[in-house]
């Protein structure tokens, strides 16, 4: 039987946490592995587990690879799919890190690693917050429309118009969308696509 003082303190800090802030928050190691070896704690990935109690958490993949890469941001199809661009369901987390950045290897959840420009990585980065503590950064919906455009050798043509498709039906913002394509250097199959679809 674990004593009800430790789960308690993780109450504090979760849903989600990472071991190092269970320890700092004065939950021993012994602690941790026994609730989660009874089930209290569910491990989510390597150091970062969640409250078993709270197992209906939205955006859990991301929030996840989040708490592992604090500096990352979701993008590519994951971020055209959390945006409702894309009825794709991803079978791995799209993670953007900034050039001389960590790169980091995340098997679960599944997590493909891009490195993205340190000049422009924050260029279009949001975050997104769940509840009091679990949040996560992303491309915002222009960065990742011009994001799977610029790299659609990676993703796909067919998803890099679907993805510019459904944003201009859908609260479009053509104004930035441009200017972000321009700051990134999208090129000019970037904006002759554009001006198809707005035609």
């Amino acid at each position: 039987m674990v004593p009800a003082a430790p789960l308690g303190l993780l109450r504090g800090i979760g849903p989600i946490f990472r071991s190092g802030d269970a320890v700092e928050a004065g939950v021993s190691w012994r602690d941790l592995y026994r609730l989660r070896d009874v089930g209290e704690l569910i491990e989510l990935s390597r150091g970062v587990y969640q409250l078993a109690e709270t197992a209906a958490v939205d955006d859990i993949d991301l929030i996840t690879v989040g708490a592992r890469v604090p500096r990352g941001t979701v993008c590519l199809n994951s971020a055209l799919a959390h945006w409702d661009l894309s009825d794709e369901i991803p079978p791995v987390v799209h993670l953007a890190v900034p050039t001389g950045a960590h790169r980091p290897v995340i098997d679960h959840p599944p997590t493909e690693v891009h490195v993205f420009s340190a000049d422009t990585f924050d260029l279009g980065r949001i975050e997104v917050v769940h509840g009091e503590r679990e949040r996560f950064w992303i491309t915002d919906r222009e960065r990742s429309v011009v994001d799977v455009f610029r790299l659609r050798h990676l993703v796909g043509e067919a998803l890099a118009f679907e993805g510019m498709r459904r944003y201009l039906r859908a609260r479009p913002d053509v104004g930035r969308l441009s200017e972000i394509g321009d700051r990134l250097r999208a090129g000019d199959a970037f904006r002759v696509a554009l001006r198809l679809l707005l035609e």
